[in-house]
């Protein structure tokens, strides 16, 4: 079965044509530049082989036009005819509590798309763009939305409602939403299994650690609790998000600089987190341990600041679940950070986290790196988040 797996962002748009049964990746590749000129990258795995070309791109429709047309290529094609997709798996950023789970996209499913615009101004509309373009390109051919909010619709009231007045949860549906959620489900699906005892006996906390990071807090295999909330911004400091912060903070800065709210959270999502803890010098945490290695001051403290608050939110969820047994890192950081995996974990040893210095070295591969005698088990699992959005996928296409 060949599943296309659709992330559309505002201008550009990832593929990946793969086998939701196997996890072969056929084919996989990026549109950028939508809107302004266009340029196709794709990538044929088992053959290392790669090819870029400049293609006009005006909408979302010419993208999936140039992604459909370089599948069949003579040249670079995978397949002979699109009629070897079986059907096309779209990650979609906000679904708000409308949707739990994934689900096959018809024209309720996209009002309710339209619908969480508000909650997810920036990613909402380019998700419906790639539904869309598909729907013009590729007419009659099935597709599933798979929802980055939808695995955290199984936390509890107390975790996910504001302490503000009732009014603004029930008529403007603010509330914690977390994201990452594929991942998340991705990650602690394949630790219940790597575990090997049922998911009614588990208590994990994932670390999904990258340029955007966030924890979630599972029981039984479900979330709940999760560290982003409304949107993105909150949580661990990020890449350039500041994570959570003081609302007062916010007020001084607005006031003081004669900034609009607009202004200022576009500072808090874009300048701040370890970008601005480093003094402006990267949000990638590979320069930071270089910088850091060599005196720099300023990035050790970026990276002193997010190891300690990923700590403090192990803790946190370690309290809420009333124990833990298996913690998990994945995500850029957190599948090949071993630096910043250990310093996350040094001083968890009273909850019984031991890390394993060698076993600690690995990078990018499913790993157990703690010892023989920790008590709670740490894994190293890669997320896979286009093979989920493939499995939902093929799943509801075949019901």
């Amino acid at each position: 079965m060949n599943i296309l797996v659709i992330n559309a962002g505002s201008s550009s748009l990832k593929y990946q044509l793969m086998d939701p049964d196997t996890g072969w990746v056929s084919a996989k590749g990026l549109c950028e530049r939508i809107g302004i000129d266009g340029r196709l990258t794709h990538r044929i795995p088992a053959k290392g082989e790669k090819v870029s070309r400049d293609i006009p791109m005006p909408t979302h429709s010419e993208a999936i036009s140039a992604v459909l047309d370089i599948l069949v290529d003579e040249r670079y094609g995978v397949i002979k005819s699109l009629d070897e997709v079986d059907a096309v798996g779209h990650r979609v950023l906000h679904g708000g509590d409308k949707f739990v789970e994934s689900c096959i996209i018809n024209e309720a499913c996209k009002q309710a798309i339209r619908d969480c615009i508000p909650l997810g101004p920036l990613h909402n509309p380019a998700n419906l763009k790639g539904i869309e373009a598909c729907e013009k390109v590729m007419p009659g051919k099935p597709q599933v939305a798979v929802f980055d909010t939808a695995f955290h619709m199984t936390m509890p009231p107390k975790a996910y409602r504001y302490a503000i007045p009732t009014k603004y949860y029930e008529e403007d549906h603010l509330r914690r939403y977390g994201f990452h959620g594929t991942s998340h489900r991705f990650v602690s699906k394949r630790a219940i299994e790597l575990m090997g005892k049922p998911a009614s006996e588990l208590k994990i906390i994932v670390c999904h650690l990258g340029n955007g990071s966030s924890l979630s807090a599972v029981a039984d295999g479900k979330c709940q609790d999760t560290s982003m909330g409304l949107s993105p911004l909150a949580g661990l400091p990020m890449g350039t998000r500041s994570g959570d912060i003081d609302t007062c903070v916010a007020q001084f800065i607005m006031n003081k600089y004669n900034l609009s709210a607009d202004q200022c959270l576009n500072m808090l999502n874009k300048q701040s987190g370890v970008l601005a803890l480093s003094n402006g010098l990267s949000s990638d945490f590979r320069d930071l341990e270089s910088a850091a290695k060599e005196g720099n001051e300023a990035c050790q403290l970026a990276l002193d600041k997010f190891c300690y608050e990923t700590r403090k939110y192990i803790g946190a969820y370690a309290a809420a679940l009333g124990g833990l047994d298996c913690l998990v890192f994945t995500a850029g950081v957190g599948e090949n950070g071993s630096t910043n995996r250990a310093n996350i974990c040094k001083g968890l040893e009273f909850m019984g986290v031991k890390i394993d210095p060698e076993r600690n070295k690995v990078r990018g591969e499913e790993a157990l790196i703690s010892t023989d005698d920790s008590k709670v088990k740490v894994w190293v699992i890669p997320t896979n988040e286009e093979l989920m959005i493939a499995q939902d996928t093929a799943e509801l296409c075949g019901k």
